[in-house]
């Protein structure tokens, strides 16, 4: 009815902390100065060379950093590294033990079987750090504009590993926006020359959202919240002296349904599946 449902409890507080630490621990095998510093394209706003990154990131465990923690004149860090990350992705669900016990859980199955899934494929996998007082505005959008099947069945499973509230940035949705059609796409650039040239990914068309019907969700540790794919949804910017941790997973329906080759993200190896009924 919404577009989104808050489930309470999803995950113990004991399996918000393992995924915390491992994080934690990715970010300390994390060399910075030998990696090419970008920033996240936030809503497609903001392309850069980070295209590039982002789409290779599709398979692997890749770090994204807070606009605020790069230092504009040399693009280097301003602060210690676990203060800079503003997000890991996208193949967490695959190549790190712990997030793949969850993604692959009797939990997340459970889920998809009561979203009537018959043959869910995990997309891709998120953590947000939301780090204190520089955790950027995530504007608003819809899925949907990001990834697209045929027919559309594609949801996100969004998990508080934290407490998440309107001063640290929680989500918000209009309610009952799934229910018209997205408008936006952000697409690989279907122009071979200019994809070549390093014109990677582009913006078709906008969606218009009353910024006055959004309402906050906050939700505590352990809560999960689904998003349907064509919800409107935003958050805003961290305010507060500590993080807002989440991880997401983002699963469509692979049974008889096309996933489109536009879609920037794009595996050269078929997406795993959480079951087959």
């Amino acid at each position: 009815q919404d577009g989104f449902l808050v489930i309470k409890e999803l995950l113990t507080i004991d399996e918000c902390q393992q995924l915390k630490t491992a994080a934690n621990k990715l970010i300390d095998g994390w060399q910075p100065e030998e990696d090419y510093l970008w920033i996240f394209p936030n809503g497609g706003t903001r392309e850069r060379s980070g295209a590039r990154q982002m789409i290779d990131s599709s398979d692997k465990i890749s770090f994204f950093i807070e606009k605020d923690a790069v230092d504009p004149q040399t693009g280097k860090l301003n602060r210690e590294k676990h203060l800079s990350v503003s997000m890991i992705g996208h193949y967490l669900h695959m190549l790190e033990p712990n997030f793949k016990t969850i993604a692959f859980s009797d939990k997340i199955k459970a889920i998809a079987r009561d979203l009537q899934y018959i043959k869910p494929a995990i997309r891709q996998s998120l953590y947000i750090f939301k780090q204190p007082l520089i955790g950027e505005k995530i504007t608003s959008h819809r899925d949907a504009s990001y990834v697209s099947n045929e027919p559309f069945k594609i949801d996100g499973i969004w998990i508080a590993l934290e407490d998440a509230t309107v001063e640290n940035g929680c989500l918000w949705f209009i309610p009952g926006s799934h229910s018209t059609p997205t408008q936006r796409h952000y697409i690989r650039n279907p122009n071979e020359q200019e994809f070549n040239e390093g014109k990677l990914l582009i913006n078709m068309g906008e969606d218009q959202f009353d910024e006055n019907a959004f309402i906050p969700v906050e939700v505590k540790a352990g809560d999960a919240v689904l998003i349907d794919g064509q919800v409107a949804h935003k958050s805003e910017q961290n305010k507060s002296s500590y993080t807002r941790q989440i991880c997401a997973f983002h699963i469509f329906e692979s049974h008889n349904s096309i996933y489109k080759k536009e879609n920037w993200l794009q595996l050269t190896e078929p997406f795993p599946f959480l079951y087959e009924e």
